[in-house]
């Protein structure tokens, strides 16, 4: 995401753009591009995401059940981890719609405009960062079409006046989609398609989802949104977290019965997210039960954290289990750039840096830093393919670095794209002073770009 979102766009391939914003904005703001100062924003956001859990769940349930949602929240690591200090979408997305959730409380209950204009606007922010916060809005609708309560607001003018608004918000990411032959969107749909017939697909996405929340604190939640089912609508505040939740949980259990490509289990994470006011309002009526339940699993955090940071700096997993390295993929290229620096392959004239993956390409891009340019040759570069205009290298020399290649299944790969392609030497990538992964290069000459 760093290395694709150099360039600022009003949406990229995959995914809209605020997440790449952030990254871009950071780095330019703390003049690098290192992990600290690109996520700084994304820890930012979800101790933004703390406090309006927090608040959500003290406006719902009271002071107690807010802060025992604020703690789930954090006890999460879909959440706390991920979400709560990596560069994705999700860390923008769940400050937004907890925030559009907050003040949808206040509208359907004080009525205030104020209050809707902002749930519309901050459901266009979520929108902004990740497409999914369309299955929130549809739960909020379903709650004020089922709540007698509320009902009486879809015949009034607000609710359709926050939709307006957030439509305005979101709007550039949709003329930049049409634009674009509507490319962000259709890729995403894709991954809904298929003819597969897998019945027991749902079991495993529930079980992944649970194993990436934590399999106790999965469970405390789906309890947690069975007891607010039972209760029905006339608990109107259980019913706005079940509604709100339903949608990204069935629908994504319900794709992957047909999907041919996987379903992954951290989609339906903003589902559970409005499932923690009512684990709240639980562990507010058992407080000592839930402080020792929060006490044991934030040990048990800390030591998986601490054992999975040590190995990402030291490799002790690798070295006991020698040709397997479980965090490769945590590993940046710094070693590949050194290797490539120094046979003076980054040479200013010298050749363009190429990738068979998008994977491959942004590790690449990353650790060469925003002065080299980097594309991607593969049949699925993502964001790479819109930005790197393959027509201006004909005839350049091209050096492709490409991992799990070898000269046969390049040539294959490439057919007649280069005039001639030649093994080199590959680069080591090192982890924790060990080499863990031997990286092919290809030098090709000529280059002939598709179509």
């Amino acid at each position: 995401m760093v290395a694709a979102g150099r360039s600022l766009h009003w949406a990229y391939f995959d995914h809209p753009p605020l997440a790449w914003w952030l990254a871009w904005g950071a780095a330019h703001l703390f003049g690098t591009e290192a992990a600290v100062a690109v996520r700084a924003p994304f820890i930012a956001l979800f101790a933004l995401s703390t406090w309006l859990m927090a608040r959500l769940g003290r406006t719902l349930h009271g002071p107690r059940a807010g802060l025992w949602a604020a703690v789930g929240l954090n006890l999460a690591p879909v959440f706390g981890v991920t979400s709560g200090s990596w560069v994705l979408p999700d860390g923008p997305l769940i400050a937004a719609l907890l925030g559009a959730a907050l003040c949808l409380v206040r509208a359907v209950e004080g009525g205030r405009w104020a209050a809707w204009l902002g749930a519309g606007a901050l459901l266009g922010l979520a929108l902004a960062a990740k497409y999914t916060a369309l299955l929130t809005a549809v739960g909020a609708l379903a709650f004020l079409a089922t709540s007698a309560r509320h009902r009486p607001w879809l015949a009034r003018p607000q609710p359709y006046i926050a939709a307006l608004v957030g439509a305005l918000v979101f709007s550039p990411v949709l003329v930049w989609n049409a634009r674009h032959g509507w490319a962000s969107f259709a890729f995403q749909g894709a991954r809904a398609g298929g003819a597969a017939f897998h019945p027991l697909a749902p079991l495993a996405v529930l079980a992944g989802e649970a194993l990436f929340l934590l399999p106790w604190l999965w469970a405390g939640l789906i309890a947690s949104l069975i007891a607010a089912l039972r209760r029905g609508p006339s608990d109107w505040r259980g019913w706005l977290c079940a509604m709100l939740a339903l949608p990204p949980i069935l629908l994504f259990a319900a794709v992957a019965v047909w999907s041919r490509q996987r379903v992954l289990f951290h989609w339906a994470a903003p589902g559970y997210l409005f499932l923690f006011p009512l684990l709240g309002q639980l562990a507010a009526a058992r407080a000592e039960p839930a402080r020792r339940w929060a006490a044991g699993t934030a040990l048990f955090l800390a030591l998986l954290l601490a054992a999975l940071a040590s190995d990402a700096r030291w490799n002790w997993l690798g070295r006991l289990h020698p040709g397997a390295d479980p965090l490769i993929e945590a590993v940046d290229w710094d070693s590949v750039r050194s290797e490539l620096a120094g046979r003076g392959l980054l040479a200013p004239d010298g050749p363009v840096i190429a990738a068979l993956r998008w994977q491959d390409a942004g590790k690449l891009a990353y650790a060469l830093g925003p002065g080299e340019r980097v594309v991607c040759l593969g049949a699925d570069p993502r964001q790479f393919g819109a930005d790197q205009a393959l027509d201006t290298l004909a005839g350049r020399t091209l050096l492709i670095v490409a991992p799990r290649f070898d000269l046969a299944r390049l040539r294959q790969a490439l057919s007649g794209r280069f005039a001639s392609l030649t093994a080199l030497p590959p680069a080591p990538l090192r982890h924790g002073g060990d080499t863990v992964l031997d990286v092919p290069l290809f030098l090709g000459t000529e280059y002939r770009p598709p179509g």
